[in-house]
């Protein structure tokens, strides 16, 4: 039976991927707070990898259909766009911006340390991986 790097990787992989691109999301609210009638947007990171989980246990992948060029040469990967819901906001704003900065800095720190983690696990995986095929 052979070892795929899917296999012995897991998900975790995946999750850097989509923690790293909600990172780019987040960041980009933050920049945004001054911008009137800006929405702010977020990745459900749950749905997203259940989606993941769902398509490697041969079930339907979670994709969308490109109906135009465009779609790709923008800040968040189409795959993912599905996901990427607007944030309903604790206190409206008078000129309809929707990023409550301190919110979104929380948001920020707490996908960092999930990335962290799953990077983490992965480097103990390599680890693993490395000394197994060395024979320690």
């Amino acid at each position: 039976m052979a070892i795929t790097f899917e296999k012995a990787l897991g998900i975790h992989d995946d999750a850097i991927a989509l923690r790293s691109k909600r990172a780019e999301v987040i960041a980009n609210n933050i920049a945004n707070a001054d911008t009137p009638n800006f929405q702010a947007r977020d990745i459900d990171f749950k749905s997203v990898l259940q989606g993941v989980q769902g398509a490697q246990q041969n079930q339907a992948p979670l994709k969308m259909v490109n109906t135009n060029a465009a779609h790709k040469d923008a800040v968040i990967n189409p795959d993912y766009a599905s996901e990427l819901l607007f944030r309903t906001p604790t206190q409206p704003s008078v000129d309809g911006n929707t990023v409550d900065v301190q919110e979104e800095m929380a948001r920020y720190t707490e996908n960092a340390l999930g990335y962290q983690a799953s990077f983490d696990f992965l480097n103990r995986k390599f680890k693993g991986i490395t000394s197994a095929i060395k024979g320690d």
